[in-house]
């Protein structure tokens, strides 16, 4: 007799395939019940702790996470110091921290400390930044990130961050013992409200029932995602689908940590080192590689020991990243507190007001950080700055005090502001160009980078704003963008002058090669003249000698020349009247002891002796002494430092196959004031003149003055 293959007509095997579908929608339902049940804790907990409004559907408008124990808030007081932790690495870091900590200073009324846990490259930078920016009641701690490495480099790790995304879980560690609580803030966050507002939320923690307050899970979670996850398995096994529920719900309530609040104190009490470690060990063995960083340990932690953490409000978290319902965390723009940026897609992500969130973000890019430099009144702990007492010996009653108040303003320098690899060749000849431009000169940048292949060192004097523009060009540039031996450091713009002694300075600092090559924007080298002056170095030993090779200037009135490719054809358009020995119609001293009649048939270096206002582009040692910052905007900038030269005992040797042409521009502002405004000149020579005698002082040689001739 036939076995009965059939249940209610329908074969075994597809009885077995409905009784999985009914299991998979089984489970569906308990997602979808787990999520609403835990949908409703937030909207109460939204209620509780925002008395945030709820539509009469009883729908809610606001999804928080489960409200903190009912401790009253403590105001801080206006003189207390907030604390924040911030890690951060390489070049693009350096610069998105600047904008998070715009946002912050923006709505502070209380004093800060910022806690930098940084790279070798980013500390360099941001000491310098904030050194320059000098903003009062407002401390920068260092922590090199390199001594620590060694603690986190054994996690496998697969995110974009590197090694430095684990950098959280030493933070216990690495910040001093004497810190018992600290905010902690990715780099991609932009603040909307006083985080004063944040560092109160330390008084909801109990002494014994929470240690580490961690603010968000990824909450709001589309749950068309969870549908479409959970249709990914129809066809698999049952256990393939309870797994795939189980990873999607820990992925749901997976905590970020863009914003931590962290007690310190009793992280440490309770052993964190060696905690987290285990933790991690443990979930490696079944995870292997960590996806999210320090957020994958944080989390595997919460998940053994969920007493540690307090739950925040989602408004001081709201994420950008895809997938997310963002808009569940605000009703008003006033319930937004700290916007994140995590996404990978950063200003592109999708959401239904990101408009909104990248003209508040662009708001802060752009913002002139000078008018940060405000004082919090009340608070005794404004320190006297080298500024204010450079600025105190001055008299406001000087013709030329706008000229001296130049002279001590605090420049706001952001060093390396994309991406810099240079390795000096090893033949200890290396020679870097070093300029310094502004926006109206940008478009020589590409041009130059043609003709000189060799590294170059490069100020930038701009705006907040312009310095974005700079970078969207820069980035734009195929040219640009491929050349990563180009340092550019950014001065922002302050005052009524241009500091172009400053920013010779900025750039001359930077240069990491034996040997400098000094020149202005305005100027295109030869083809090839940095081999060629690689081989004049050594040629003429400059190591051990005192000597500056001075490369001639020519000058083109045509917006549009050809180029000439050797000294020959230099040579014809020089006697067609296309190319001029430069400024030898405005400007005859600068130059003249050049020589350029001699260096028409030269085939060797020849000497030349130094003449008063002598300005030629030179190629020098690295440690030569630098600009005099007195100098501001037009005249006679350069000529102090070749006359420093000259005291110092320097040779000047022309070199015979050399050249550089100064391309045609629009005057610039300062040659305008120069021109038009007799006190300008007037202040220009009382300012030579002291120069001169402090010279002749510091050198014990005579030196003339306008006024001796």
């Amino acid at each position: 007799m036939q076995k009965n293959t059939e249940t209610l007509g329908l074969a075994n095997r597809e009885a077995r395939l409905a009784q999985r579908v009914r299991e998979m929608e089984e489970q569906n339902q308990m997602l979808r019940k787990q999520l609403t049940v835990s949908q409703s804790y937030l909207v109460t907990a939204g209620r509780s702790t925002n008395n945030l409004s709820v539509p009469p559907n009883g729908q809610p408008l606001v999804a928080t996470t489960p409200s903190c124990p009912s401790v009253q808030e403590a105001e801080v007081p206006k003189c207390e110091v907030i604390h924040v932790a911030i890690v951060c690495a390489g070049y693009n870091s350096s610069r998105s921290v600047v904008t998070l900590i715009k946002s912050i200073l923006f709505y502070r009324r209380n004093p800060l400390h910022f806690h930098l846990i940084a790279d070798s490259v980013a500390q360099v930078i941001l000491q310098t930044l904030f050194n320059s920016w000098s903003v009062p009641q407002v401390e920068m701690s260092f922590y090199l990130a390199d001594n620590v490495v060694g603690d986190v480099s054994w996690i496998p790790n697969k995110h974009y961050s590197g090694v430095y995304g684990l950098m959280k879980l030493t933070l216990p560690k690495v910040l001093p013992q004497s810190l018992r609580r600290v905010i902690v803030l990715d780099t991609d966050v932009t603040f909307a409200t006083d985080i004063a507002e944040l560092w109160k939320l330390f008084s909801k923690l109990q002494q014994k029932q929470v240690i580490l307050n961690l603010v968000l899970y990824n909450c709001c979670v589309d749950t068309t995602v969870i549908e479409k996850a959970g249709m990914l398995y129809v066809d698999r096994s049952i256990h393939a689908i309870s797994v795939a529920r189980i990873n999607f719900l820990e992925f749901v309530f997976r905590y970020n940590t863009g914003v931590i609040l962290l007690e310190l104190a009793r992280l440490r009490d309770l052993g964190w080192g060696q905690l987290w470690r285990l933790i991690a060990e443990k979930d490696l063995m079944t995870h292997y590689t960590t996806s999210l960083a320090d957020q994958d340990i944080f989390n595997a932690i919460i998940k053994q020991h969920p007493y540690l953490v307090v739950n925040l409000p989602c408004q001081w978290n709201v994420q950008l990243s895809d997938n997310t319902r963002s808009e569940l965390c605000y009703t008003e723009v006033t319930d937004l507190k700290v916007i994140h940026w995590n996404s990978p897609k950063k200003l592109k992500v999708k959401n239904k007001h990101v408009e909104f969130f990248r003209n508040l973000y662009l708001t802060f890019l752009e913002y002139d950080g000078n008018l940060l430099r405000r004082e919090l009144f009340g608070c005794n702990n404004t320190r006297t700055t080298l500024k204010d007492r450079e600025l105190s010996k001055l008299n406001e009653e000087d013709p030329c005090y706008d000229f001296r108040r130049a002279r001590v303003n605090t420049f706001r320098t952001h060093l390396y502001f994309l991406e810099y690899e240079v390795e000096p060749s090893q033949d200890g000849n290396d020679v870097t160009l070093v300029a310094q431009l502004s926006m109206d000169r940008l478009q020589m940048v590409e041009m130059l980078s043609k003709h000189w292949e060799g590294p170059i060192s490069l100020t930038l004097y701009m705006s907040d704003a312009e310095a974005q523009q700079f970078l969207s060009y820069a980035l734009s540039s195929e040219l640009l963008r491929n050349r990563k031996n180009i340092g550019y450091h950014v001065v922002y713009k302050e005052g009524s002058f241009y500091p172009i002694n400053f920013l010779r300075n900025v750039a001359l600092q930077q240069v990491n090669t034996p040997y400098v090559f000094l020149t202005d924007i305005d100027f295109l080298p030869m083809f090839d003249l940095y081999s060629y002056l690689k081989k004049s170095i050594q040629l003429l030993d400059l190591e051990s000698s005192k000597k500056v090779l001075v490369v001639p200037a020519f000058e083109t009135q045509r917006y549009r020349t050809s180029f000439p490719h050797s000294k020959a054809e230099l040579l014809r358009m020089l006697d067609m009247g296309t190319l001029f020995t430069f400024r030898y119609h405005v400007w005859t001293k600068g130059h003249a002891p050049t020589n350029y009649a001699k260096w028409r048939s030269a085939t060797t270096p020849y000497r030349v002796l130094w003449e008063p206002d002598y300005e030629p582009y030179i190629v020098v040692r690295k440690d030569i002494p630098e600009y005099d910052t007195r100098f501001v905007g037009f005249g006679w900038n350069k000529v102090s430092q070749v006359m420093e030269l000259e005291a110092q005992g320097y040779d000047f040797v022309v070199l015979p196959n050399a050249f550089i042409i100064h391309m045609p521009h629009a005057p610039s502002f300062d040659i305008a004031k120069f021109r038009s405004s007799n006190q300008y000149r007037k202040c220009l020579k009382i300012l030579k003149n002291e120069f001169v005698k402090d010279l002749s002082r510091r050198y014990s040689r005579e030196f003339e003055t306008e006024d001796s001739r």
